[in-house]
């Protein structure tokens, strides 16, 4: 008997049998000889469980990890830090272990879990209503455009060149073949400009997508914009840090009628780019249209609170032709560790959280402007996050600082050509001014 593998062979037999095979290449018959492997696979010989351990081990330590190295990168994924009640809650294995929340009567914690995630995300965006989670950030963009054009009937969208790259490009991805159309809104010194904004809105624009901060850094004024919009019967969609919503005025008090983004800062791991969580939030008079599952409260016949999924879009529980969109799951796993992040933090710790990197970020920028190798690449207020000017090779920049342990910024000219030697750095509440002071120290000799 295969370790991994408990069927007998008496017992593989008798499937056999019962199936009326006479064998496991009859079961293949169907697939033609000449696509079919003739060969053994290419596979080394079997190890042990310790050589096995010891071999993945040297596997990862190859791996750069913000554990030994200092990190200065961010452009959408940043390196908070995670309280260890967070993993301690969701590696027990209730939550680690569950399937999906179809039937409430034996999925009551998961729900519960979900809905507290929910009603924080509400809280966090000035909205009503939230869904329990999306895949990304940048799902939740595409899919709140597609929110946007099922609620108003039109097929435009006009989305900011200062949203983050990926979720425009997964946008494309989204609107191709549909019929639907993306016009893309350029900057004046990196913010947005309402100028261009009047010019490009039309009787056929369903939505207009901002980010704020936005992928440059930048805070925008989304007040300034949102009247425009309105007054032309689109819907304004806002992809935001929602580390950041500890300090700026959420979405829905600025005139947003949908809240998206990136819900990795919120006790969720770097983990080489996901898995990760988007978070999605609307006005109630959305809340049908909305993708997804929403987690709701209730109460039994005598009286006992509970919790249920009071609405899904999944296809095998209502009609196809009704259904918002194909996703129908949710990361739940993800959005309970934002959940027990909030928790944890209450709201003063996530303020503080949020100072801590807004003044790290202005320190480190303060810092590099002075070694005279740098200069500013926009004027304006920034969270976290900031872009300057370096007049030498970046690329070079970054592999010298990787020498000396330190993940440097991200270079803009890879998504924005126009943008030569522009250098996006992200500081987070880690960040120590020891380890600032190195970084600007080291950036600023090369």
């Amino acid at each position: 008997m295969h370790r991994y593998i408990p069927n007998t062979g008496e017992q593989r037999e008798e499937m056999l049998r019962e199936i009326g095979v006479s064998g496991i290449e009859e079961l293949f018959a169907d697939i033609p000889g000449s696509i079919r492997l003739k060969r053994e696979l290419d596979l080394p010989e079997a190890l042990s469980e310790m050589e096995l351990v010891r071999h993945l081990k040297e596997l990862a330590g190859r791996n750069i990890s913000t554990d030994e190295y200092t990190c200065f990168l961010g452009a959408g994924a940043y390196d908070h830090y995670i309280p260890s009640v967070v993993q301690h809650l969701v590696r027990r294995q209730e939550f680690y272990t569950a399937y999906t929340p179809y039937q409430p009567e034996i999925s009551q914690g998961t729900l519960q879990a979900i809905f507290e995630y929910q009603t924080m995300i509400c809280s966090l965006t000035g909205m009503d209503v939230s869904n329990a989670s999306m895949y990304d950030g940048a799902t939740a963009v595409a899919e709140s455009a597609a929110m946007a054009c099922r609620a108003t009937g039109r097929a435009g969208v006009i989305v900011a060149r200062t949203v983050h790259p990926q979720s425009r490009e997964v946008l494309k991805t989204y609107f191709r073949y549909t019929g639907r159309s993306i016009t893309e809104w350029g900057h004046k010194d990196g913010r947005l400009d309402p100028g261009e904004l009047e010019r490009l809105l039309s009787d056929d624009t369903a939505a207009v997508i901002v980010q704020n901060p936005n992928f440059f850094g930048l805070i925008e004024d989304i007040g300034g914009i949102s009247d425009m919009v309105h007054n032309n019967g689109s819907l304004l969609i806002v992809s935001c840090n929602p580390i950041s919503l500890a300090l700026l005025k959420p979405p829905g008090d600025l005139g947003a009628d949908i809240a998206v983004g990136e819900g990795q800062p919120l006790g969720n791991p770097l983990s080489f780019g996901g898995p990760y969580l988007g978070f999605m939030a609307a006005k109630e008079k959305f809340m049908r249209k909305m993708p997804g599952r929403i987690a709701g409260e209730t109460r039994d016949r005598q009286g006992r609170r509970g919790y249920v999924l009071t609405i899904q879009t999944r296809e095998q529980h209502i009609r196809r032709e009704k259904a918002t969109s194909n996703i129908c799951s949710n990361h739940a796993l993800n959005a309970l560790a934002a959940a027990v992040y909030l928790s944890a933090l209450g709201k003063n710790g996530l303020k503080k959280v949020a100072e801590l990197c807004c003044r790290k970020a202005r320190y480190a920028y303060d810092g590099l402007l002075k070694t005279g190798a740098f200069s500013p690449a926009f004027p304006g207020p920034f969270f976290n996050e900031f872009t300057v000017r370096y007049h030498r090779d970046i690329d070079m920049l970054n592999d010298s600082l990787l020498e000396h342990r330190i993940i440097g910024g991200y270079p803009l000219e890879r998504d924005y050509p126009e943008l030569k030697g522009a250098w996006l750095v992200a500081v987070t509440e880690k960040r120590t001014r020891q380890e600032i002071d190195n970084f600007v120290e080291r950036a600023g000799s090369l």
